[in-house]
């Protein structure tokens, strides 16, 4: 993603890739540097999703430090079923979703933003995924 300031007349670029690594459609909210998640790579099989299709999503990353019982998702479209506490270190996350054939063809963003109870930020993604007709 490339960013353009007007600076005294001229444009400057600021080169400022909000890419989530591996292969999918997923973008950060925000620079992730202060994020408790460090996220190493996100995967998506298929990717895009596709309607109809089971949907594997593979996922590592390293969490900084423990992530208490109280901490929140604020996650549109569907619902993540982990539980806290999650331990400080090395994760791995695979998941299967079943994604209805009935998914209305269109355009969809789906945002995660999640906080710890001390509302400190988890980590914030967003994605924008396009459904045709079946």
């Amino acid at each position: 993603m490339r960013d353009f300031i007007k600076v005294g007349g001229s444009q400057v670029s600021i080169n400022e890739d909000l890419s989530v690594p591996g292969k999918n459609p997923l973008s950060f909210c925000s620079a992730p540097t202060d994020d408790i998640l460090k996220i190493d790579h996100v995967d998506l099989d298929p990717n895009p999703p596709e309607a109809g299709k089971t949907l594997n999503i593979s996922a590592s990353g390293t969490l900084r430090s423990k992530v208490e019982e109280g901490s929140t998702i604020h996650l549109q479209v569907k619902n993540v079923d982990l539980e806290c506490p999650l331990e400080k270190g090395e994760m791995k996350l695979s998941k299967s979703v079943d994604l209805p054939r009935e998914i209305p063809p269109g355009k969809y963003t789906v945002l995660a933003d999640v906080y710890t109870k001390e509302d400190k930020r988890i980590t914030c993604l967003t994605a924008t995924i396009t459904f045709g007709r079946h």
